[in-house]
């Protein structure tokens, strides 16, 4: 049986669609759901604000994963490697 292609519409509020920059991911879980932080650190700060929080679920968190390190592939052949700094405040925690 052949898979029909299925056009998706996404819909985006002005404001949600101004972004927010965030530069430290917090990460937790438990065994039914992922909870991934997005924190702003501003520099020479001990004190982070969380911008957004998404809680989704293991199947979409390993999605997530995926398509993740697909985007990096190809920014990767686009644009050359990504070096990821010395280890800091900046980057992710994992929990």
């Amino acid at each position: 049986m052949e898979k029909k292609e299925q056009k998706l519409e996404i819909q985006i509020d002005e404001a949600t669609a101004q972004g927010i920059y965030a530069n430290l991911g917090i990460i937790n879980h438990t065994d039914s759901e992922f909870t991934i932080d997005f924190v702003y650190l501003q520099p020479q700060s001990p004190q982070g604000k969380v911008r957004a929080r998404i809680i989704t679920s293991p199947r979409h968190a390993k999605r997530l994963l995926l398509a993740l390190e697909e985007n990096v592939r190809r920014f990767e052949a686009n644009f050359g490697p990504i070096e990821p700094g010395p280890a800091g405040n900046e980057g992710a925690i994992i929990q």
